[in-house]
C-alpha cells in the first residue's frame, strides 16, 4: 500500500495508521469424542482458553476483541479515519514543523489537515499527533498524501512526503424500476443488494421526493394496530442478499393543477440509505436524482374516476370519466358512444362537450347496461375534435363483472 520516495536522512519520522474498530476474536475449535485417544483433553483446553465463549467453546466466534491486522476494506459511504504521528528521532530541537494531509481522488484533491498552522518547535523524543476524518464519496483509487516540512537548528529547511494508496469499494448494488398507474401516481421499486462479505444492519432506507411529489412508503403492514415492517423484526441484510423497497409518489396538487398532466422527463427524488456493519461502523449513500419518463397519452387522455366492480345484468350503472387536453391547442370536442355486443350506452350520442383548453380537464357521468353476464370490457367511446376533424377512439377502457340480479335468478 505504501509507496515511498527515495530515501533521505531526516530528523523526523512519519507514521500513518488507519483507525478502525476492533473485531471479535475467532478461534478454530479442535474437539473429539470421549472414546478417542485424547479423551476430554481438547475440550478441557477450550474451556480453559480465555478467548472462547463460556458454555459455547466449540463456536468459532470468541468473546474477546482483537485489533485489526491489516488495512481492511473501505466502502463508499463510510468514514475513513486515520492517525498521523510525526516523531522527533534526533537529539536536537526541530522548529517550524508543518504537517499537511491531502486526499487525492480521480476528480479532486481534498485537504484533511485539522490545522494548517506550523508548530513552533519539537523537542527530541516528542511527537505531533493528528487524527483526520473523511466521508468517502467516490469509488476507485484514493491516495493519502502526507507532507512534512521543518527547519533544523542550523536553519536548513527540510521537506519530505509519503503516499498511501487504497481502494474504495462499492458496498451496495441499487437498481430502480418505475411503474405508472392509470392515475398520475408513480410506483418506485428499489432493489438493494449487499455486495460486501459481511452482514449489514439496514438502519434507514427512505426516498426523498422532489418538490413535485409527495411520497408514501409501502414497506410496512398494519398488525394489531401497529405498523410492522414487511421484512420482519430483523433488519439485517446478509451478503449477496437483495431486498425490494416500494414507494408511491403522487404529484402535489399545485403541480397537477398547473400542468394538468406531468409530461416528459421529471425528477422523482433520491434514495437515502443508512447502514451499520461489524461493531457499529456507519455508512451512508445517497443516489443521484432519479428521473422518470412520463407516459405519453397523445392529444387527449381519457381516464376513469369512478366505476363499480360488480353490476347487475340488464340494469343501468354509472361511471365517471375524466377527459384531459394534453396538447398545446384548444379543442372543440364531440362525444360519440358506440354499442358493442355486450355493453350498451344509455344517452345521446354525438353531443357537444364544448371547448377544452390546453392542460384543462372535464368530468363526464355516463350510464351503461350490460346484456351479457361475466367479465365485460367497456368500449366504444369516440371523441372528435371539430377543429382538426380528428377522431380519438377509446376501447377496453375498463372491465366490470356482470352478475344476474336476485329477481332474475328467482324467475
Amino acid at each position: 500500500m505504501e509507496v515511498n520516495p527515495p530515501k533521505q536522512e531526516h530528523l523526523l519520522a512519519l507514521k500513518v495508521m488507519r483507525l478502525t474498530k476492533p473485531t471479535l476474536f475467532t478461534n478454530i475449535p479442535v474437539t473429539c469424542e470421549e472414546k478417542d485417544l485424547p479423551g476430554d483433553l481438547f475440550n478441557q483446553l477450550m474451556r480453559d482458553d480465555p478467548s472462547t465463549v463460556n458454555g459455547a467453546e466449540i463456536l468459532m466466534l470468541g468473546e474477546m476483541l482483537t485489533l485489526p491486522q491489516n488495512f481492511g476494506n473501505i466502502f463508499l459511504g463510510e468514514t475513513f479515519s486515520s492517525y498521523i504521528s510525526v516523531h522527533n528521532d534526533s537529539n536536537q530541537v526541530v522548529k517550524d514543523i508543518l504537517v499537511k494531509a491531502d486526499l487525492q481522488t480521480s476528480s479532486q484533491r481534498l485537504n484533511l489537515s485539522a490545522s494548517n498552522a506550523a508548530v513552533a518547535e519539537l523537542k527530541p523524543d516528542c511527537c505531533i499527533d493528528d487524527v483526520i476524518h473523511h466521508e468517502v464519496k467516490e469509488i476507485g483509487t484514493h491516495i493519502l498524501v502526507c507532507a512534512v516540512s521543518y527547519t533544523t537548528q542550523g536553519g536548513e529547511k527540510m521537506y519530505f512526503r509519503k503516499f498511501f494508496k487504497f481502494q474504495v469499494l462499492k458496498p451496495l448494488d441499487v437498481k430502480t424500476k418505475f411503474y405508472n398507474a392509470e392515475t398520475d401516481e408513480v410506483f418506485l421499486e428499489a432493489q438493494i443488494q449487499n455486495i460486501t462479505t459481511s452482514p449489514m444492519f439496514m438502519e434507514k432506507v427512505s426516498l426523498e421526493p422532489s418538490i413535485m411529489y409527495n411520497v408514501t412508503e409501502l414497506n410496512s403492514v398494519s398488525q394489531a394496530g401497529e405498523c410492522v415492517s414487511t421484512f420482519g423484526s430483523r433488519a439485517y441484510l446478509q451478503p449477496m442478499d437483495t431486498r425490494q423497497y416500494l414507494y408511491c409518489l403522487k404529484p402535489k396538487k399545485e403541480f397537477a393543477e398547473k400542468a394538468g398532466i406531468i409530461k416528459g422527463v421529471t425528477v422523482i427524488g433520491k434514495l437515502d440509505i443508512v447502514w451499520k456493519t461489524n461493531l457499529g461502523e456507519r455508512g451512508r449513500l445517497q443516489t443521484s436524482q432519479l428521473q422518470r419518463m412520463a407516459p405519453g397519452y397523445g392529444d387527449v387522455r381519457l381516464s376513469l374516476e369512478a366505476i363499480p366492480d360488480t353490476v347487475n345484468l340488464e340494469e343501468p350503472f354509472h361511471i365517471t370519466c375524466k377527459i384531459t387536453n394534453c396538447s398545446e391547442r384548444t379543442m372543440d370536442l364531440v362525444l360519440e358512444m358506440c354499442n358493442t355486443n355486450s355493453i350498451h350506452w344509455c344517452g345521446i350520442s354525438g353531443r357537444q362537450l364544448g371547448k377544452l383548453h390546453p392542460s384543462s380537464s372535464l368530468c363526464l357521468a355516463l350510464t351503461l347496461l350490460s346484456s351479457v353476464q361475466g367479465l365485460q370490457s367497456i368500449s366504444g367511446l369516440r371523441l372528435t375534435d371539430t377543429f382538426l376533424k380528428r377522431t380519438y377512439e377509446y376501447d377496453d377502457i375498463a372491465q366490470v363483472c356482470v352478475v344476474a340480479s336476485a329477481i332474475q335468478v328467482e324467475s
